[in-house]
């Protein structure tokens, strides 16, 4: 599955006040602009829209409407093709001029469709982020975006370098069982950079972890992704994996759960969205997991990771 981590460089040019969380307010205004900018029949639901299979806003935003899965496809609900990373900090308040940043992670084709992606993040900055100051939203300047090898824009020039910095990601048996240099590691530590809401015999899990439940969530998250955006399932054996995945034990549990509020326009009221957060040492036959957990790491994992839930790292300790 092609994968793109594209960090964009800002800088406001009002003063700001943003969320503790910004995930949902960075998510919610870049959808609006994306819409703004490729929207060809701007009166039209997506659902009805003829357009919607070709529309890049369909298939990102309107993932289940845009995307018809093939049949036999055991994913019913097709994710994302993409997760908003805000910036890590409890900093609300911002003052003018001041730098910020944040990632955007694609997945699949979607890659491909990058300057659309720029320059919807340059049209976020002029409608402006965060609660009103002085009867405005504060607007922001994109200043760079790049990837981990190089700058693929800057507002200097105004120039988007041709984007084939894509990273692949493979899974299959062979890379799960025949990592040789991760077979005898015996603990781990992971941790919740962002609240991670995982749901296990219909209901949410609060501040517990089991690895068992934590394999059944990386598994989903690789199916759905794979299927949806790459050729197809892994072939990978998803039975005996949990069952040895209920052998691992939990040396240290320091999770907690945290809670916080979003404000839902399509729903036209605020939405709990509590997670758990922390870090957890597991220990036990772990070799055969750290594949999954390399890439989980990349694409997060659980419910909403649009927003950015879900970030988790992964560290071998032992």
């Amino acid at each position: 599955m092609l994968y793109g981590c594209y960090q964009f460089r800002c800088r406001f040019a009002d003063e700001a006040i943003l969320p503790f969380y910004k995930g949902s307010t960075f998510r919610g205004v870049f959808g609006h602009a994306l819409k703004r900018v490729v929207c060809v029949l701007k009166q039209q639901e997506c659902e009805t829209c003829p357009l919607k299979a070709r529309c890049i806003y369909a298939i990102v935003f309107e993932t289940p409407v845009a995307i018809e899965m093939p049949e036999g496809a055991r994913i019913s609900n097709p994710p994302h093709p993409f997760v908003m990373e805000p910036p890590l900090t409890e900093k609300r308040e911002y003052e003018k001029e001041e730098p910020f940043g944040c990632t955007l992670l694609l997945f699949g084709g979607v890659n491909n469709n990058l300057p659309h992606f720029v320059y919807a993040f340059d049209q976020m900055g002029k409608i402006g982020i965060g609660k009103k100051v002085k009867g405005r939203r504060a607007r922001f300047r994109l200043e760079e975006v790049r990837n981990k090898a190089a700058v693929l824009y800057s507002a200097k020039d105004q120039q988007l370098k041709q984007n084939n910095a894509f990273e692949e990601l493979k899974l299959s048996g062979a890379d799960v069982l025949n990592d040789g240099k991760t077979r005898a590691v015996k603990r781990i530590k992971v941790t919740l950079e962002t609240p991670l809401r995982l749901k296990f015999k219909n209901r949410l899990n609060s501040a517990e972890l089991p690895f068992h439940v934590l394999v059944r969530a990386m598994l989903r998250r690789i199916s759905s992704l794979f299927n949806t955006w790459d050729d197809g399932e892994p072939c990978l054996d998803y039975q005996g994996l949990v069952r040895r995945a209920e052998e691992v034990g939990v040396v240290k549990n320091s999770l907690s759960w945290f809670d916080w509020q979003r404000y839902s326009n399509r729903h036209e009221r605020k939405m709990l969205m509590g997670g758990m957060v922390g870090s957890i040492v597991y220990e036990g036959r772990l070799g055969e997991f750290l594949p999954l957990l390399n890439i989980c790491s990349k694409v997060h994992l659980g419910k909403n990771t649009s927003f950015g839930l879900g970030k988790i790292i992964m560290r071998v300790t032992a």
